[in-house]
């Protein structure tokens, strides 16, 4: 069963048309990477699916429910939302900034209780950050960031989270720490992840289903080795690439690429060499 069904949406900026009758369905328990060239879409895509921008036509479903129709406390328990590159206010400390996770399930004062409280130290468990606690956000590591953005969310206990560029800015072992995390929440609570990445070798290498943007609309979607093929990356993004099996993970990756005016000029020159 689906926990995301996009149906027939339009997405605009002002007066430019960025998605039109999209159709889309987001697969539950899964890793979902959603992936494409700048501009493409793929983050308004997601930014739809959390409600985070108003579809001019069209309809996104949550869990079954029109999610226009639900309110926001209720969106909040079913749905966690990590934007791109976010920010915590200045002094706050790791397990204040997780207790935010909280809010939607809190009542009157907004005081933390006991189950509260119990559910912040688990999230800060689970995602290694105990001991930084009380340390403040901002001295932390761009890994250990994304880490305690991940542990807010998990306190959220939703099954849901909708990541923009979790790797964003981060460097090769740290884009490792996040999405081994990702993955292994998925894989040990359950928890459906949906994300937007750049790098596709990762996209392949962590997800389980592959959805393929291009102009809004979805190219391809399905298994990594139905997305990752050469005839997908030269319609979504202009390259001519080398595909094969990653020897450790057995997931398709591209080895070498380059644009694919650059290979046409190359063979137009071939062919004037040939006919002189």
């Amino acid at each position: 069963m689906e926990c995301i069904t996009a149906k027939q949406i339009d997405i605009a900026y002002d007066d430019t048309l960025i998605v039109k009758e999209l159709d889309l369905q987001i697969p539950r328990g899964q890793i979902t990477s959603i992936i494409g060239s700048n501009g493409c879409g793929k983050s308004t895509v997601l930014k739809a699916f959390g409600r985070l921008l108003k579809t001019n036509n069209g309809t996104v479903y949550l869990n079954g429910a029109d999610i226009r129709t639900l309110p926001t406390k209720e969106v909040a328990k079913q749905m966690a939302i990590l934007p791109q590159t976010p920010t915590a206010p200045s002094g706050l400390t790791v397990g204040q900034l997780v207790a935010y996770g909280r809010f939607p399930h809190q009542r009157g004062f907004g005081k933390l209780s006991k189950e509260d409280k119990q559910i912040v130290a688990w999230a800060l468990s689970v995602t290694q950050l105990t001991e930084f606690e009380h340390r403040e956000v901002d001295t932390l590591s761009g890994g250990q960031r994304q880490r305690v953005w991940i542990a807010m969310a998990l306190a959220q206990q939703t099954d849901l989270i909708l990541l923009d560029e979790p790797t964003t800015y981060l460097d090769l072992a740290h884009q490792l720490e996040v999405l081994e995390l990702l993955y292994k929440l998925n894989r040990s609570q359950q928890v459906t992840i949906v994300m937007v990445l750049h790098d596709l070798n990762l996209a392949a290498r962590f997800s389980d289903y592959m959805v393929a943007i291009r102009r809004g609309q979805v190219v391809e979607h399905g298994s990594p080795e139905r997305v990752m093929t050469a005839q997908t990356l030269r319609e979504v993004f202009a390259i001519d690439a080398d595909i094969m099996l990653e020897p450790r993970t057995g997931r398709p990756v591209y080895v070498t690429y380059q644009l694919l005016r650059e290979r046409n000029q190359e063979q137009q020159e071939a062919q004037e060499a040939v006919a002189t």
